[in-house]
């Protein structure tokens, strides 16, 4: 092997532990904070939504203050989700008034 191709092979080989020293050692990318979710506790109510005569279900989560509607898609044969809220957000906006 000649002189130059050792040197360039070593080259390389520098590039490449620089390369994975940094990708080992960069910290963490956390999208959003973690938070723990407590089991959740549900009740489950049947409800009937204006403009349509499919039935709706309500599902409340109480541990997590979270509510879920349903429809159920008879060509689809799914569950498809009607909208979502985050109670204790809701409640915080609420303080200002009724």
């Amino acid at each position: 092997m000649s002189k130059q191709r050792t040197k360039g092979l070593i080259a390389l080989n520098a590039v490449l532990l620089v390369g994975l020293a940094l990708i080992t050692l960069a910290p963490d990318a956390e999208a959003q904070a973690r938070r723990t979710r407590a089991h959740g506790q549900y009740a489950i109510v049947d409800a009937q939504f204006l403009g349509s005569q499919s039935a709706a279900i309500i599902v409340l989560d109480s541990a997590n203050q979270e509510m879920l509607a349903l429809r159920w898609d008879r060509s689809r044969r799914i569950l498809t989700t009607i909208g979502q809220r985050d109670l204790a957000a809701d409640s915080l906006g609420a303080r200002g008034g009724r």
